[in-house]
């Protein structure tokens, strides 16, 4: 059977911390828990479950954060958890059952992270795989009969453990605060940050935080070192900021490089939003429709599904239409349904 370090970062987690370890406590054989400043009950409720528990002066940087919990592991494997996750009965005997079977070749084990929508994450999914338990000390491997080479990518072995993830509040405001901090520092986001700033700003961003992102998503536009993946998703949140800072010609400018590529569901209703707002009812029908039905979604899976339904029917309504209207708003519906 192989031995688990459980490493947590936390802060300010009272409400919360117990339920976490209740939960997986007596499936590890070491709990670390970092504290990055908390002035609650955090420390003195971890302290009930470890001795462990140290602080760690918080410089903006989680995997500083964590990497620094796993410095402190001594066990064979490392389980990643935060505060507000919780494993059920049915998953701590499966995870029980993983640590009595689990092979030692294997370097990574994912486990699906669940209840995602919820809580208006930057995730479009309610059910994805994640790397959540991690061997501590990787041997390496000479490989190959001829031209040999070291083993560097790590054996991934994906489990059937759900994880529930419950916050008690969305982190948007924390998150998309750091990314205007970093970008306005200047630092170049790679290709994944660049992404979930993207998502998060489409998935719970509200005016002020389009117009805070707005210069950076314009830069990255222009750079020539970006994929035309960066670069479309960059454009929409540009042109997203344009729209409603009522400059239509930076609109028209960034949501024409995404049409330009094939469009997606988040441009079709920028320009469904945009003839709406203008009062030109049938021109926004026709965008949302395709944002609705012809197109795919690249930032937030609302975008392509309830979002140009709902304003569909607001364009049927405003046309006098008021059967359409409800049946839109019926599929509407249910297409939220199915997405929880």
């Amino acid at each position: 059977m192989i031995t688990v370090s459980l490493c947590m970062i936390v802060k300010n987690e009272e409400k919360i911390l117990a339920r976490c370890l209740d939960s997986v406590a007596d499936l590890v054989d070491e709990i670390i828990i970092v504290d990055t400043g908390s002035v609650d009950d955090t420390k003195r409720i971890g302290a009930q479950y470890t001795d462990k528990i140290y602080d760690f002066t918080w410089i903006g940087d989680f995997s500083a954060a964590r990497n620094f919990a796993f410095s402190k592991a001594e066990m064979e494997y490392i389980y990643s958890a935060d505060a507000d996750e919780v494993l059920d009965e049915n998953n701590r005997w499966a995870f029980r059952q993983l640590k009595e079977t689990l092979l030692p070749e294997i370097d990574i084990v994912q486990m699906y992270y669940t209840n995602q929508l919820a809580y208006g994450t930057i995730y479009n999914f309610d059910k994805e795989l994640r790397p959540k338990l991690f061997k501590r000390l990787r041997t390496f491997r000479w490989q190959g009969a001829i031209h040999e080479q070291v083993g560097l990518e790590p054996v991934i072995y994906d489990s059937d453990i759900e994880i529930c993830h419950m916050p008690q509040s969305n982190h948007k405001d924390r998150d998309l605060a750091a990314f205007v901090r970093r970008t306005g520092e200047g630092d170049r986001l790679d290709k994944r940050l660049h992404n979930i700033y993207a998502k998060e700003l489409f998935i719970s961003g509200e005016e002020q935080d389009f117009i805070a992102a707005r210069a950076f998503f314009q830069s990255s536009c222009k750079d020539e070192t970006r994929s035309l993946d960066e670069i479309k998703e960059a454009a929409c949140v540009a042109a997203h900021a344009a729209r409603i800072c009522g400059d239509t010609d930076d609109f028209f400018k960034y949501a024409m490089k995404v049409v330009a590529s094939e469009g997606c569901s988040e441009i079709c209703c920028e320009l469904g939003a945009y003839y709406l707002e203008k009062q030109d009812i049938d021109e926004a029908a026709l965008w949302f429709y395709n944002a609705a039905y012809e197109t795919e979604s690249i930032l937030n899976i609302h975008s392509g599904g309830d979002i140009p339904l709902s304003e569909l029917a607001k364009c049927c309504r405003k046309a006098g239409n008021e059967t359409q209207a409800r049946e839109y708003e019926k599929l509407a519906a249910e297409w939220e349904a199915t997405e929880k």
